[in-house]
C-alpha cells in the first residue's frame, strides 16, 4: 500500500494526535505526545505556561532542556515553546517496543528549578508488514496426513507497534487449506495452515497459496508471502517429543557456550527415516536465535551471547524435530526460559545543574544540585541508599523522582572557603554494590565581615614647628573577606578642634594608612591632639571601624627666657639703689624669669658677662640673686652697671641679656612687697600671668568634675573597665588625658610667680620634671611660701629620641614647666 497516497489522511491523523495528546503538568513533571515524523518547529507543548513562568521572565530565567543526548527537541526562548528540532523516527528510537517516551529535563534558573518532561513519541503507520521471504516450500505426504494437520508459517514483521501493528492474516481461498492465527505471549499473532480435507498427490500434486499479512493502520498497509505447497508419498512416523513445552530458569550473565538444556525426540521409524535433526521453527524470535545455538544433531541448546535481565528476562524457542524421511516428518515444542535477575549493575549517580559556586549567605535548604540515582537491576537488587559524606553542611533530599543536594546549615567562607563533597550509593543486592562520586562546592564571599585594626590606641609624637607633611603615624586594618568586600579606605572622622575642622590639622592616605601633618604645631599652644581614623571596606553594604590616635606635640626651644622681676624698661634695664656701707652678702636684687617652654628648655641660669669685671657682685646660678662679694669704698665709682645673661637648657639654649644700674646712696628705704603687690604691679609681656592663673583654674575645675563622676559610678557599680579601675584606687590606665593633668604653681617669698608646672606622669612613675627652683633669700624670711597645689597625674611619658616618628600603643610621660 503507498504511503505517499495517503499523506493527506495521515495529517488529519496527526492533528488528532496533537490535540488529543499534547498536556501537562507542573507539579515537578510535563507530559506531551507527538507522533513521529513531525516537521521540524512543529510545537509540542509551551513550557513556560505550564510551568507557570510568565513571558515577561523567560529571559530571566533560561529554560532549556538539560539532557545531553537530546537532539530532537528544543526550547523556544521567546515564547517558552518546546518544539521539534529534527525527524524523529520512532522505530529508531524504540524499536518495536509498545511504549516509546523520551525522558528530557528541563532546567529554570533565578531560582534554580528542575523539572521533568516525558515526551511519548507517538507511532504513525509508516512501515508495511515485511515477510523475511516472498516463497515458501512445504512438502507434505498424501499418505499420512490428514485433515486438521498444521503446519507452521513464518510471521510476518512491522515495524509499527500498537493499532498500526499487524492485526490479521489472509490466506487467498481454496478448497483445501485454511489459515489459523494464534497469539504469543508477547501479543505477537502467529500464522499456521491447516489441512482441511486429505491431499492427494494424483489428483492435484503442488498447490499455490498466497499469505497477505495487513496491519491496522489508517489506512492499512500489507505484505504477501506465495506459499507452494508439494505433496510426497513416503515416511510413516514423525518424531515424538518427550515434552510439547519445556520451562527453565537460569540465571543472567551464563558462561558462553554452556548447555543449558537438551532436547530429546524419538522416531520410530528405521534407517534415514528415523534419523532427527533439530531446528529453530520459524516463531523464534530474530534476538533469541543471537543468543542461543542449537546443535541440530543432539538436540542441545548452548548460550552463544550475553544474556542481560535488563534488556529481555525471557524467551520462547520454537524447536522442530524433522527426521530424513521422503516426505520428512516432524514434531513442535516450547522451550520458555526465565531469565533470573543478579545483581551485576551498580547504582549510576548523575549531577544535573550542579552550582559549583554558592554564596556564604545562602539560606539553609538552598538547592546546590539534582541527583539521578539509577540501577539496572530489579528488586533487592535495584533498591538504592545514596550516602553523604561527613562534616559537611548539606543533607539529601528526597524528590518525587529524584534526589536534591541542599544546605543543612550556615556556610561561613572564613572558616571554610571550599567543600568536597562524596556522594556514594549502593545497593541491597548480595554482594552490594556501590560507586562513588565527587563534586567541589566553592562558598563565595559575602561583606559579612567588618575591618579592624590591628591596635586598639594608637599614638603618635611630633616636634613643634615640625614642616607641614610631617609622617606622623601609621595606621593599620585587616579584613577577612576577600575580593573588594577587603579593599580598604581610611578616613578622617570630622571633628572640631578649636573651632578648626581636624581635617585642617592632619591628613591621612586613603590607601595606606598614613596620617601626615597639615599644619605646623606650636607646643604652647596645644600638647595632645585626639582625632578618630575610620576604615571602611569596600563591599555592599560597607562595613567599618574606628580608632582614637592621639598625637602628641613635643616641646623645642623655641622661646627665650622672658624677665617679669623686678620692674625693667624696654630695653631690659633694671635700676637698684644700694647703702654705701653695704658689707659683703647683701642682696642688691632678685631677677625671676620664666620661660614658656618646658623641660630643659625652661631650665634657667644666670651668669654674669665678664664677670672679672665685676668682682664686687655675683649672681647665683639658680635663683636669679644679686649679692655685693665685698664693701664699697668712698672713692669707688657711685654706679655700677652689671650685665646678666639668663639663659635655657635647650639645644641650642636660648638667652635674654638685662642690665642691672646699681647705684650707691647714703641712705635705702628697703619696702618690702606684699603678697599680692607681684598681681598687681608686675606687668610681664602678654599678661602671662593672669593667663596661667585662668588655666589653672580651669584644669581643677575639670578635674573636680571628672572625680564626681568617676565617684558616682563606682557607688552605682558601673561596669565599665576604667569605672572600675577608679574604684580600686590602682588604675589610671584608662582615665582620659584631660583628666590626668597635674599643674602645680610655685610662688616666691615676696609672692610673685616662680614657676607653674604642668605635669602628666602616672602614679608612682619615676619620670623626671626639670623646674626653675629659686628658693627664698636669707634676708627674706617673714615671706610665706604657698605649697604647690595637688592633681591626677596622667600617663604619658616622653620617648628618648624625639628627633623622628613614634607610634606606639603605650602612653607616654610628658612634663611641662612653665
Amino acid at each position: 500500500m503507498d504511503y505517499r497516497s495517503s499523506s493527506k489522511a495521515w495529517k488529519w491523523q496527526v492533528a488528532y494526535l496533537f490535540l488529543l495528546y499534547s498536556w501537562g503538568w507542573v507539579s515537578g513533571q510535563l507530559r506531551y505526545s507527538i507522533v513521529e515524523e513531525s516537521e521540524p518547529s512543529t510545537i509540542v507543548g509551551n513550557v513556560a505556561r505550564d510551568l507557570g513562568v510568565k513571558r515577561s521572565e523567560l529571559s530571566h530565567r533560561r529554560l532549556r532542556l538539560e539532557t545531553e543526548e537530546n537532539k530532537y527537541f528544543a526550547v523556544n526562548r521567546e515564547n517558552g515553546a518546546l518544539i521539534v528540532k529534527d525527524r524523529i523516527d520512532r522505530e529508531s528510537l524504540c524499536g518495536s517496543s509498545p511504549s516509546c517516551v523520551m525522558h528530557l529535563e528541563v532546567v529554570a534558573e533565578n531560582p534554580l528549578e528542575l523539572f521533568g518532561v516525558e515526551i511519548e513519541i507517538v507511532d504513525i503507520n509508516d512501515n508495511p508488514p515485511i515477510f523475511s521471504s516472498n516463497y515458501r516450500n512445504i512438502q507434505i505426504s498424501e499418505l499420512f496426513t490428514g485433515p486438521g494437520a498444521q503446519f507452521a508459517l513464518e510471521s510476518a514483521e512491522d515495524l509499527d507497534v500498537g493499532s498500526n501493528g499487524i492485526s490479521q492474516y489472509i490466506l487467498n481461498a481454496n478448497p483445501y487449506f485454511s489459515l489459523s492465527v494464534k497469539s504469543r505471549k508477547d501479543g505477537t499473532l502467529i500464522p499456521e495452515l491447516i489441512l482441511e480435507k486429505n491431499a492427494d498427490r494424483e489428483e492435484k500434486p503442488q498447490h499455490n497459496l498466497i499469505l497477505t499479512a495487513i496491519d491496522g493502520g489508517e489506512p492499512a498497509r500489507s505484505g504477501t508471502c506465495n506459499i507452494t505447497i508439494t505433496v510426497l508419498d513416503i515416511n510413516d512416523n514423525p518424531p515424538v517429543f518427550n515434552q510439547s513445552v519445556y520451562k527453565i530458569s537460569l540465571k543472567e550473565n551464563p558462561s558462553l557456550h554452556s548447555v543449558i538444556l537438551t532436547l530429546n525426540a524419538t522416531d520410530l521409524d528405521e534407517g534415514e527415516n528415523g534419523e532427527i535433526h533439530y531446528y529453530f521453527d520459524d516463531h523464534t524470535s530474530k534476538s533469541a536465535r543471537q543468543l542461543f545455538e542449537l546443535n541440530d544433531q543432539n538436540g542441545e541448546i548452548l548460550v552463544k551471547g550475553v544474556l542481560d535481565f535488563e534488556d529481555i528476562n525471557f524467551y520462547e524457542l520454537y524447536i522442530k524435530s524433522v527426521d530424513k524421511g521422503t516426505p520428512p516428518l516432524g514434531a513442535k515444542c516450547l522451550v520458555h526460559i526465565d531469565i533470573e535477575d543478579v545483581n551485576d549493575n551498580a547504582p549510576e549517580i548523575s549531577l544535573t545543574s550542579m552550582t559549583n559556586i554558592i554564596p556564604e549567605d545562602a539560606p539553609v535548604g538552598t538547592a546546590v544540585a539534582f541527583i539521578n540515582v539509577r540501577d539496572r537491576d530489579s528488586g533487592k537488587n535495584g533498591e538504592i541508599k545514596l550516602h553523604l559524606s561527613p562534616n559537611v553542611p548539606l543533607r539529601i533530599k528526597q524528590m518525587k523522582n529524584r534526589y536534591a543536594l541542599v544546605t543543612d546549615g550556615n556556610l561561613d567562607r572564613e572558616e571554610t572557603p571550599q567543600y568536597t563533597i562524596e556522594l556514594t550509593a549502593s545497593d541491597l543486592g548480595s554482594p552490594p554494590l556501590y560507586s562513588k562520586t565527587s563534586v567541589t562546592l566553592r562558598v563565595s564571599d559575602i561583606n559579612d565581615n567588618a575591618p579592624l585594626f590591628t591596635q586598639s590606641t594608637y599614638n603618635a609624637f611630633i616636634k613643634e614647628n615640625s614642616d607641614p607633611g610631617t609622617l606622623l603615624c601609621t595606621v593599620s586594618a585587616s579584613d577577612l573577606d576577600e575580593g573588594v568586600n577587603s579593599d580598604l579606605v581610611y578616613s578622617i572622622v570630622e571633628s572640631q578642634i578649636d573651632g578648626s575642622s581636624v581635617s585642617s590639622f592632619v591628613y591621612i592616605h586613603s590607601n595606606d594608612g598614613n596620617i601626615y601633618a597639615q599644619r605646623s604645631f606650636d607646643y604652647e599652644q596645644i600638647q595632645v591632639l585626639q582625632i578618630t581614623i575610620k576604615v571602611v571596606d569596600s563591599g555592599s553594604p560597607q562595613l567599618s571601624s574606628t580608632v582614637p590616635v592621639f598625637l602628641f606635640i613635643l616641646d623645642t626651644n623655641d622661646n627665650p627666657p622672658t624677665l617679669l622681676y623686678p620692674e625693667h624698661s624696654e630695653d631690659l634695664i633694671v635700676q637698684e639703689r644700694i647703702p654705701k656701707s653695704t658689707s659683703a652678702g647683701y642682696l642688691v636684687t632678685k631677677l625671676s624669669a620664666v620661660d614658656l617652654d618646658s623641660g630643659h628648655n625652661a631650665w634657667l641660669l644666670f651668669t654674669l658677662i665678664h664677670p672679672i669685671n665685676y668682682s664686687s657682685f655675683q649672681v647665683s646660678k639658680h635663683t636669679g640673686e644679686v649679692r655685693t662679694v665685698r664693701g664699697f669704698q668712698e672713692a669707688e665709682n657711685m654706679e655700677q652697671q652689671l650685665v646678666i645673661s639668663i639663659s635655657d637648657q635647650g639645644s641650642p639654649p636660648l638667652s635674654t641679656t638685662v642690665t642691672v644700674l646699681v647705684s650707691m646712696a647714703d641712705e635705702v628705704i628697703v619696702e618690702r612687697p606684699k603678697s599680692g603687690d607681684f598681681l598687681t604691679n608686675s606687668k610681664p609681656p602678654s599678661d602671662m600671668t593672669l593667663y596661667l592663673i585662668v588655666s589653672l583654674v580651669a584644669i581643677s575645675l575639670v578635674s573636680l568634675v571628672t572625680f564626681m563622676i568617676l565617684l558616682v559610678k563606682c557607688l552605682r557599680k558601673d561596669s565599665y573597665d576604667w569605672g572600675s579601675s577608679c574604684c580600686l584606687l590602682g588604675g589610671s590606665q584608662s582615665k582620659p588625658y584631660t583628666d590626668q593633668y597635674q599643674p602645680a604653681l610655685y610662688l616666691n617669698t615676696d609672692g610673685t610667680l616662680k614657676y607653674m608646672e604642668v605635669r602628666m606622669v602616672p602614679p608612682g612613675s619615676q619620670g623626671q620634671s626639670y623646674q626653675t627652683h629659686l628658693p627664698p633669700a636669707q634676708e627674706q624670711q617673714d615671706f610665706n611660701l604657698m605649697r604647690p597645689l595637688d592633681f591626677p597625674h596622667l600617663n604619658i611619658t616622653t620617648p628618648a629620641n624625639t628627633s623622628g616618628l613614634s607610634c606606639e600603643n603605650v602612653p607616654s610621660q610628658v612634663s611641662t614647666i612653665i
